[in-house]
């Protein structure tokens, strides 16, 4: 499906970095930056030219064909993974920050991914978080097709437990992002940060 959707000759999402993640970017620390499925590398372009150093991952190599591209032509660098999340080791204790905008997992994966990130977090690393709630469904603006894929607070806030939550919120904001993302939508998100002494 993805290698098909990114194969478009337009970005699925476009070409600008996610408007949550903008909001939040100055918090993540100075060091490397994991995004998890970063898709067509919008998000990564973007922190590589705040002066990150970014590795994207993501299981279609038709998307990170496409975030090459894109850092190409803005100039920046970025390293890319492909991979599919449920095989991809997060090591820990490596990471200043860990970006997650709208990764759509199955709820075993999700969970698994979770405990992965926490412990993939350095001490005072920073993760980034913005996924669609099950009330997404009524808008019918984007996002997966069925509540099993989608995330609401109180869920992450278990899954992420380990991290201090600087932002955790759900709420409604109008989202468009390319030709999936398109109109008010009902989103979840979180700024969580680790613990010195972790």
């Amino acid at each position: 499906m993805w290698n098909e959707r990114y194969a478009e000759d337009d970005f699925a999402y476009g070409t600008a970095p996610n408007d949550f993640l903008v909001e939040q970017a100055g918090r993540l620390p100075e060091g490397q930056v994991l995004c998890l499925a970063e898709g067509e590398g919008r998000n990564a372009v973007w922190l590589a030219a705040r002066g990150h150093t970014v590795t994207a991952m993501d299981g279609s190599a038709v998307g990170l064909e496409k975030a090459h591209r894109l850092a190409a032509e803005r100039g920046v660098r970025i390293e890319t993974r492909c991979s599919d999340l449920a095989h991809f080791e997060i090591a820990p204790n490596t990471w200043s920050g860990i970006v997650s905008i709208f990764a759509h997992v199955p709820p075993d994966l999700r969970r698994r991914v979770h405990r992965r990130v926490v412990g993939g977090l350095r001490p005072g690393g920073v993760l980034i978080l913005e996924a669609y709630t099950p009330e997404q469904l009524r808008f019918g603006t984007g996002g997966p097709p069925v509540v099993e894929l989608t995330m609401d607070l109180a869920t992450l806030e278990d899954e992420l437990a380990g991290l201090v939550f600087e932002v955790a919120r759900e709420r409604e904001r109008d989202v468009f992002e390319g030709r999936y993302h398109q109109g008010l939508g009902h989103v979840v998100q979180i700024v969580g940060r680790k613990s010195e002494g972790d």
